[in-house]
This record gives structure tokens, sequence and C-alpha cells, in this order.
């Protein structure tokens, strides 16, 4: 057989003697039982490197459709270290569904066996939080995690940049950045702290005051040429410091319950912030004088758990995601609902929109283990949604 790849009719076995690996149509269509028997059956470095990311979510793959095993099989594949083999498995065609618009640009993870490897993401615990920036000369993502640390990768190697930035106060439960006096700065949000960082050091750079609880989310922004963070905590107050000098120089008002996302944007050349509620109301503030910007937006039914702004037609827009398993969008200028993503089963709590191709796009993540690509005028999903299985509970 040649290093071309084939199908056969049923999809369901393969017909070659020699270079299975080679077969990622088969490996991806193929009943898994027949799959596994052929695994140990060959030493040369290709079969043993498929071997290791076939066997890296053996436990799901018997149980789900082929386009689920094709989008498992590429992330165990980046995760190995051969994004090439990632790539050829993401193209692989599966009957009656289109080709996945989606690929694997990185992932963590060692040539080692997984089941011997420790969370590829260098945290003990669940990760609550994610943000990328540019530091010390490279793109890097930041991670926050319920073990208490925030941890830094290159984006380009997956390698951890340094040691963890600990010391918190309990859990981590969002982080974000903004550029303070020329350098990066990232703030994290914790149990009883609202904290600064350098990511280049990994130092703490200073508290912000007047935290008397658990702080679930974070927005930054340039306030009258000050950068700025903004966060809520369980007295309702969202606050607003100064982050050059670590001084409280603000506080949004008007609402009566508690923060549970912001994000923000310029709208008229003026900073605003956009909130999600525990009521499920949406906010508008400006934040230059820290007052509310019209109504709130009668927003989900439940808890509105996350925001993300856009330009959309050169109009502002906020995209809502809640508990209620829809997720929103509003101009912000009109101030109404202009429509609606819906396809989650369950409570939506991510949001974040970015530009593919030329093109605004949305991407969702659910409780029901699904991630979403929508595009955002036509108010449709785009392909399928990667699914991921349910963590084991340790």
């Amino acid at each position: 057989m040649s290093d071309d790849v084939h199908l056969t009719a049923s999809a369901s076995d393969w017909s070659g003697a020699e270079g299975w690996w080679t077969d990622l149509p088969w490996l991806v269509n193929a009943d898994p039982e027949r799959v596994l028997g052929l695994l140990a059956s060959d030493a040369d470095p290709g079969a043993r490197l498929m071997a290791a990311v076939y066997r890296a979510s053996v436990d799901v793959h018997r149980d789900v459709p082929p386009w689920v095993r094709r989008q498992l099989l590429a992330l165990d594949a980046a995760r190995y270290g051969d994004r090439e083999l990632s790539a050829r498995i993401a193209a692989v065609s599966v009957e009656d569904v289109d080709t996945e618009p989606w690929q694997v640009l990185w992932s963590t993870g060692a040539q080692s066996d997984p089941h011997a490897q420790m969370n590829p993401s260098g945290h003990t615990g669940g990760v609550d939080a994610v943000v990328t920036t540019f530091s010390d000369g490279r793109h890097v993502v930041v991670t926050g995690s319920k073990d208490q640390t925030v941890r830094v990768r290159d984006l380009e190697t997956g390698q951890q940049v340094g040691g963890p930035m600990s010391d918190f106060h309990g859990r981590v439960w969002a982080v974000a950045t903004e550029v303070v006096d020329g350098r990066p700065c990232v703030v994290t949000a914790s149990d009883w702290a609202v904290l600064a960082w350098d990511p280049a050091t990994r130092q703490q750079t200073g508290e912000l005051p007047g935290i008397n609880g658990q702080v679930w989310c974070l927005g930054t922004a340039v306030v009258q040429g000050r950068p700025c963070a903004l966060a809520s905590d369980d007295d309702v107050s969202v606050r607003v410091w100064d982050l050059a000098s670590g001084e409280q120089v603000g506080e949004l008002t008007g609402h009566d319950d508690f923060l549970m996302a912001i994000d923000t944007l310029v709208i008229d050349d003026r900073p605003h912030a956009v909130g999600c509620m525990s009521g499920g109301k949406v906010w508008q503030w400006d934040l230059t004088t820290g007052q509310p910007v019209g109504e709130p937006l009668p927003g989900h039914d439940g808890e509105a758990w996350a925001v993300a702004t856009a330009v959309v037609g050169g109009r502002a827009h906020a995209i809502t995601a809640g508990h209620d398993a829809t997720v929103r969008v509003w101009d912000l200028v009109m101030g109404r609902e202009v429509g609606r993503l819906v396809g989650h089963e369950g409570t939506v709590s991510a949001v974040v929109t970015a530009v593919i191709g030329g093109e605004l796009r949305v991407v969702t993540g659910g409780s029901d283990g699904t991630v979403c690509l929508w595009e955002l005028a036509a108010g449709r999903q785009i392909g399928r949604e990667l699914v991921f299985p349910a963590p084991a509970m340790r």
C-alpha cells in the first residue's frame, strides 16, 4: 500500500497489509475495536506515533460518531507534536458530514504515553480563565486555575515560560491583560483579591484595593489615557482602578445585582463597558463618567454568564450567553436585541469573537461539552460543533 490514503466503500474495514497508520480515512471511520487490534502490530515509528495518538482518547472513540473521532484524533496528533498529521486528519472525509472548518493551531502535551503524564496545561486543577498577550518578544497564553496558580505558555511552541504565578487567595477565576507604561500587565481575579503581575518575570506588581469577596470576572480599558482594570466582588460594587498607580479611580453605578461577566469597547471615541448580571440583565456604562447608558437590556432567563463585544455594520454590538442555553445579540446603539444564536443544550458559559478569513465570527462554549462557530450576520452555525468528552471526576 502506498502513502496515499483511501476510503473503502463501507468505510468500516481496512484492506491493506502494511502501513495501516497511513490510511487516515479508515482510522477515522472504522470500528474502533478493529483499529485497536492493529495498534501493537507494527514497530515502525509512524505506526507507534499513530497508535499513541489513537490510544490518547481510546475510551471515547468507541462511543462517538466518526466526525467526533476525527476531531479528537486531530487534537491528539497536535498534542504529540505532529501538526501536519493533525491537519491531514482534520481534512478526512466523513460520510454525510462536511469537512470540519476547525483545525488545531497549537496544543500542549509531550510525546509520551498520556496515561503517564500530568495535565499538559501544567495545572493540577481545572482551568477557569484564558487570555493571550504579547510578552518578552513572543505571543503567550496565560491561564488561571482552580489550583491557585497562573501559568504562562509560549503560543508557538506550547512550552511553559518559567514557573507559575502563585501566592493567590484561593481559586483564580479570571485573567485579563493591559499595557501599562509600555509593558504588558496581567490582572488576576481570585477569592478576596485582584492582583497585577508582570508576565515576563511572573512577579506580582500590586494588589488593587477594596475587594472583600470572590471576584468572578475582569475587564480592562484605557480611560482618559489611563490603563484601568474593572471588577466586582460580593458587595455588587464594580470598581475601576488605575493600573499604573494601583488606586481606585471610579465606580460603575445603577445596578443592584452581581456582575458575572464584563467586556469593554469604544463607542463614539469614549470607552464603554458591557456587563452581564446575576439576574440576567445586560448593562452598559460610560467608563468616563461611571454612569449607565440607557436602560438595562432585558437579557436572559437566569444568570447571564458571558459577554463579548464587536462592531457589526459600523455599530457597536454585544453578544451575551447565559443559563437559558441561548446566545443573544444586542445592538448597543439601538438598545435592543437583534438576534439569537440557538443550538446549545445547556448553559452557555463562554463567548468570544474572532475574524476568520476576513469575516466576523462568534465562538461559544457550553455545559453540553460543545464549542460552536457562528456566522453572526446570518445567525447560523457554521459546520459541526466541536464535542469534548466530560472530564473524569477526581
